[in-house]
């Protein structure tokens, strides 16, 4: 047994980059199960930084000076920031806050259309099964009403929390954006000095991980916006939420579109009722979902979605589970990773044998 364990370290970590491979996803591991949450702005001005810095490189080769260009790009990136905060956000709020204070009487209104389909169709459930469910449903109300009120009392942190996020992270995004070059000097000093298989590795995923970033914030923006036109043309209540909702659900791959559809049956039922608008929405809403797999997706994931549905799902439990947000969004490039880390992986041979 233990020469079967020291023929197989010897093969696959006795290289130097497969030590500095092991120690990186190590420490990666360490840091955000630490300090996970303490990191979120850190991690989303990397990332946005990240995003911008094409158009940075980009008026460079126009012969834009490097501080200029990172002026221009962080001033656009400030006016969409502001909008979002001055317009969307108030408005999903307020939409937000609607629905709450109406969920009795959502509730209501469900208990009446419930007893109407057991009218037409008695044999399907009976009335103790009904009365039954509307108790649980009627406990489960209290509670939920018990967890708002403590929310609104401890929300306080919350809204601190975000004030000094939409401060920290464009801050954070201006230093990343004008030093990100040193700063990426400075973390190959500590990774060994012969790093081919690192390079290869990161020359393979650069592009991708940039694509599947960039894909996936216009796939949430479309599909949002042409859900919320689409739901408030057929007069839907909470439109806008209900479409943010649905563009969001696009960052879990083939559950969140599961998980947000619950939400918008329910009410379009309270609404409309089993009617002709009912069906329209329906319809409306599995046209967006089917466009969205078939020509939205495939469009701009060409290069980074060949992983098979089961291993997207895996993915998304296992990296949400170890990096939480985070490894969620970046499941899909995360497993992509370890597929090309496992095909690159340095094994023995004569220099380090």
């Amino acid at each position: 047994m233990n020469r079967v364990l020291s023929t197989w370290f010897k093969r696959y970590l006795s290289h130097p980059e497969a030590v500095a491979l092991v120690v990186i996803f190590i420490m990666t591991l360490i840091v955000f199960k630490t300090m996970g949450q303490v990191l979120t702005p850190v991690v989303a001005g990397a990332i946005i930084a990240y995003l911008l810095s094409g158009l940075v490189r980009k008026l460079e080769r126009w012969h834009c000076p490097h501080l200029l260009a990172v002026s221009l790009v962080f001033s656009l990136f400030m006016i969409l920031l502001l909008l979002s905060c001055l317009w969307l956000l108030p408005l999903l709020w307020n939409e937000m806050v609607n629905l709450v204070t109406e969920v009795p009487t959502m509730f209501n209104n469900t208990q009446a259309l419930v007893f109407k389909l057991h009218d037409m169709f008695p044999e399907l459930i009976s009335i103790n099964q009904l009365q039954q469910g509307i108790t649980q449903v009627t406990a489960h109300l209290a509670n939920f009403g018990k967890e708002v009120v403590s929310f609104s009392l401890t929300s306080l942190f919350g809204i601190v929390t975000m004030v000094v996020y939409l401060v920290l992270v464009p801050f954070l995004v201006f230093f990343f954006l004008r030093d990100g070059k040193d700063i990426m000097k400075w973390f190959l000093h500590f990774l060994p000095a012969k790093r081919h298989v690192l390079q290869g590795v990161w020359h393979e995923l650069h592009g991708k991980i940039r694509s599947y970033i960039q894909g996936k914030i216009i796939e949430i923006t479309i599909i949002a916006v042409i859900t919320m036109i689409a739901f408030g043309i057929l007069g839907l209540r909470y439109a806008v939420l209900l479409g943010a909702l649905v563009g969001v659900s696009v960052v879990i791959p083939y559950v969140g579109i599961v998980v947000v559809t619950a939400p918008i049956v329910v009410i379009g039922l309270i609404q409309w009722g089993w009617s002709e608008h009912f069906f329209y929405l329906m319809l409306v809403y599995a046209i967006i979902i089917v466009l969205d797999a078939n020509v939205l997706v495939p469009l701009l994931f060409s290069e980074v979605m060949n992983l098979h549905p089961l291993a997207i799902i895996l993915s998304v439990l296992f990296f949400g589970n170890i990096f939480g947000f985070w490894g969620v969004f970046f499941a899909i490039p995360l497993m992509t990773l370890v597929s090309v880390v496992v095909k690159s992986w340095p094994k023995e041979n004569k220099e380090y044998g």
